[in-house]
């Protein structure tokens, strides 16, 4: 997936460092993606969630708030409010350069500042928030031991995952006023709320708080066996699995979609690899999303329909189609077409009609049932038809295949 990296400037002035993943075709939504506490936009978490949507169709920036990664500033300056308001100056930009976010979406901390900056960026529709807390406040308790010094001296050097971080008196005044509950029953904006049972640092009572304070439309998952962080490659990628099938339902599509949708043109296809699996794709076609793989016995994972299934899907699609375009116009009493299709490799001599005589030959069994009340000549008919769709005059006609090298 492309990244487009750039810097925009942040509540306090200074430049923040973002990265936006794209998808190869014309996004479907823009998304915004909020890190956790002492994170960055390029921690694995948020590195793989974004990028895995964007195999999806889904947009997503994501940025390092200030003092954190490539951003300039003191982190020590920074706040709860502060962050909130560079997620609004991120949406702003977005806005600016492509489209503004329809999607927001928060991990730990950052899931608390998507739900706070929710009701300043009106285009927002859906609102995901992963293992966050119910309260800016639970921040403290991963430096509970000095929160008395801080309050006492102004100013204290603490450990967090290993890294030395100064936190300020201000920081623990700003978080104590923000009333996050109350926002939330404000949301007024799908919410879905992703947790671990098993989560140590922010406890699955916190997402049970944000879910019972929010109004419908709101759903939960739960990222059973996942630590806080997701450092489990297969975690991040069945969080971005559950958003990208759930984000749709709340989401409106662009017009790039809607065009494409009544364009004449054929629309492309685009197959890449997930890199989830070995041989898993990604199918993109339009604003539709599908997967490919091998069945277990060939390699694969069988997380999707085969090459071959595809191809011979295709032919099943057609055929019912064509069949159904015909019986209406003729307006036949067909109730329904069931088209079952297998494709398998036979020997030439034993097909005493194919003109080629040695070797394989690809064979695909068609099965057609006709349901209906409709005489012997009609499904003669409609059997004639059949041999007529699109996609059978193409597998049975010469195909030219144009293959070239995309330069980067």
């Amino acid at each position: 997936m492309p990244t487009e990296r750039f810097q925009f400037e942040g509540e306090g002035g200074h430049k923040l460092a973002a990265a936006l993943d794209l998808p190869e075709q014309e996004p479907l939504v823009f998304a915004l993606f909020a890190h956790c506490f002492t994170c960055g936009k390029d921690a694995l978490s948020a590195k793989r969630i974004s990028t895995a949507l964007a195999a999806k169709g889904i947009a997503v920036l994501r940025f390092d708030f200030t003092g954190l990664g490539a951003s300039e500033g003191e982190f020590a300056n920074a706040t709860f409010s502060s962050n909130v308001a560079d997620l609004v100056r991120a949406a702003d930009h977005l806005r600016k350069i492509r489209k503004a976010p329809a999607l927001l979406i928060g991990h730990s901390l950052g899931g608390a500042a998507i739900l706070a900056a929710a009701k300043d960026i009106p285009e927002t529709k859906a609102v995901v928030t992963i293992a966050a807390p119910s309260a800016p406040a639970h921040v403290t308790g991963l430096f509970k031991e000095h929160v008395e010094d801080i309050r006492t001296v102004g100013e204290v050097e603490v450990a967090l995952a290993g890294r030395p971080f100064r936190i300020k008196r201000e920081f623990l005044d700003d978080i104590a006023e923000h009333d996050l509950m109350a926002q939330i029953g404000k949301l007024r904006r799908a919410l879905l709320v992703m947790h671990s049972p098993t989560d140590d640092v922010v406890g699955i009572d916190n997402a049970t708080r944000i879910f019972m304070s929010a109004r419908h439309p709101k759903s939960f998952v739960s990222l059973a066996g996942a630590d806080h962080l997701l450092g489990d490659r297969r975690d991040t990628a069945y969080v971005a699995d559950m958003i990208a099938a759930w984000a749709p339902r709340y989401l409106q599509p662009t017009a790039a979609d809607q065009v494409a949708e009544h364009s004449a043109e054929p629309r492309r296809v685009v197959v890449q690899e997930t890199r989830n699996s070995k041989f898993q794709q990604l199918v993109s076609a339009g604003p539709h999303r599908l997967l490919a793989d091998e069945p277990l016995a060939a390699g694969g994972d069988d997380t999707g329909p085969g090459p071959y299934d595809y191809l011979i899907a295709g032919l099943g699609a057609c055929t019912s189609m064509t069949m159904r375009l015909y019986a209406d116009r003729k307006s036949l009493p067909l109730d329904r077409v069931t088209v079952t299709l297998a494709h398998s490799k036979i020997h030439a001599s034993d097909c005493a009609d194919c003109e080629t005589k040695q070797g394989l030959l690809d064979q695909i069994e068609r099965v057609i049932r006709i349901d209906g009340a409709l005489d012997a000549e009609q499904r003669k008919k409609l059997m004639e038809i059949a041999d007529k769709c699109p996609v059978h005059r193409t597998l049975t006609s010469e195909i030219r295949i144009m293959t070239r090298e995309q330069t980067p």
